[in-house]
């Protein structure tokens, strides 16, 4: 009965969390019709003579409409693809695929130098990967402890987010704008962070993607939530992009979906409690919500959650009322998706409402842009589904300075 009470009471904060003034892609009201003029008696009644020719009114073109216009069916795929190269920089190996396939974000892997090295490599990176004007995302796991691409000479080692949760929330939000500072400084766009998972206290040891490793921010969701909503304002004040993550949740599983294929939670429920957390982080301002790939057997048991419409038109545009960027967990090495076809990984997280697709396998980049080339030509729908995606990462990618227009 507690978990019911508290489904309910969540759902009914879900829904009111973010107002479609929060929402990046809130359309504009409906006019009243009796905003509309009405012809007076007082008007001048032209004679049969005259004529009249309207001058036609041009019809305002934003600039992701010139942008959308502008780049080919290939080049808006690439857009959906988040590519993962060195956190030293591209390698020989790399660079010719970024070059090429001009995917629209950069995933830094592994350990990175110095920040002023990052710098030089992520301006290099910046140039190789930008097309018609529009800059990628460069994304980096910059969430503290364990779990930190960055910590070279210039960069602050982060305490884990067990940690972080026993500071006030003014003293997080201060840490994080300077840590966000530092990756501004190094040409890092967007943290993909903060965990907005909870962990169990019961079942911290057995947890192995978030509690062995200390990235949860307490055992609770009113605990979680706080240092949550502190961390992404403090990121937003040094202007980087931030994603909750990892919805619907991995605070209930055993396995490392990294490492382990299987993983299920057989616990977590639509409009479970501990999801709480994700919504507080969408109203402070995260910029994106990342998918897990696990299994929800209580929510979609058929699919898992990066490729369930369930998850994501059900509960992330639906319950959360998000409308802006989804971005799934890595696709690319990954041993839970190893046995999906790569192309089908992004064509299917499209198809199930997502938008970006981390795939930390520079290899199987034109895979996947392959692949979302190929159904959009074979399928309106989902041509329509994929330009719609595009349209929220340029919007997104606007908002931050990264489209330039003219």
């Amino acid at each position: 009965m507690r978990r019911t009470a508290a489904a309910v009471a969540l759902t009914a904060l879900l829904l009111a969390g973010c107002s479609d003034a929060d929402s990046p892609t809130a359309g504009p009201s409906t006019v009243p019709s009796s905003s509309v003029p009405l012809p007076t008696t007082q008007s001048p009644t032209p004679t049969p003579t005259q004529t009249s020719t309207p001058t036609p009114t041009p019809t305002p073109t934003s600039c992701i409409d010139q942008k959308l216009q502008a780049l080919t069916l290939r080049e808006q795929a690439a857009q959906l693809i988040m590519t993962g190269i060195s956190a030293n920089g591209m390698t020989s190996s790399q660079r010719p695929v970024v070059q090429k396939q001009k995917p629209g974000g950069i995933l830094l892997l592994g350990n990175g130098g110095s920040l002023s090295h990052t710098r030089t490599e992520m301006a290099a990176t910046t140039t190789a990967a930008t097309v018609k004007g529009i800059r990628p995302l460069i994304a980096a796991d910059q969430e503290g402890g364990q779990i930190q691409r960055l910590k070279g000479s210039g960069f602050d080692r982060m305490p884990s987010a067990n940690v972080q949760g026993a500071w006030s929330s003014s003293k997080l939000t201060a840490e994080a704008a300077g840590w966000g500072d530092q990756l501004k400084q190094a040409g890092v766009n967007v943290d993909l962070g903060p965990v907005a998972d909870v962990v169990p206290s019961s079942q911290k040891s057995q947890n192995a993607p978030i509690g062995s490793l200390d990235r949860e921010y307490g055992d609770t969701p009113e605990e979680v939530g706080p240092p949550v909503q502190a961390f992404v304002k403090g990121m937003q004040q040094a202007g980087v992009m931030t994603s909750v993550k990892h919805f619907p949740g991995l605070g209930r599983v055993r396995g490392n979906t990294d490492f382990s294929s299987g993983v299920v939670d057989n616990v977590t429920v639509r409009g479970d409690a501990d999801l709480q957390p994700f919504a507080d982080g969408l109203k402070a301002g995260a910029d994106m919500v990342m998918i897990s790939t696990a299994t929800y057997s209580k929510i979609d048991p058929d699919n898992r959650a990066v490729f369930s419409r369930t998850v994501i038109q059900g509960m992330v545009r639906g319950d959360l009322d998000w409308n802006g960027v989804v971005i799934t967990d890595d696709v690319g090495a990954a041993a839970e998706v190893a046995s999906v076809p790569a192309g089908q990984r992004a064509t299917r997280f499209v198809a199930a409402g997502g938008d970006v697709v981390i795939n930390a396998k520079t290899g199987l980049t034109a895979t996947m842009v392959n692949a979302l080339v190929a159904k959009a030509e074979q399928d309106k729908t989902f041509a329509a589904q994929l330009t719609s995606s595009v349209k929220r990462v340029l919007t997104l990618k606007e908002s931050h300075g990264l489209v330039s227009c003219g």
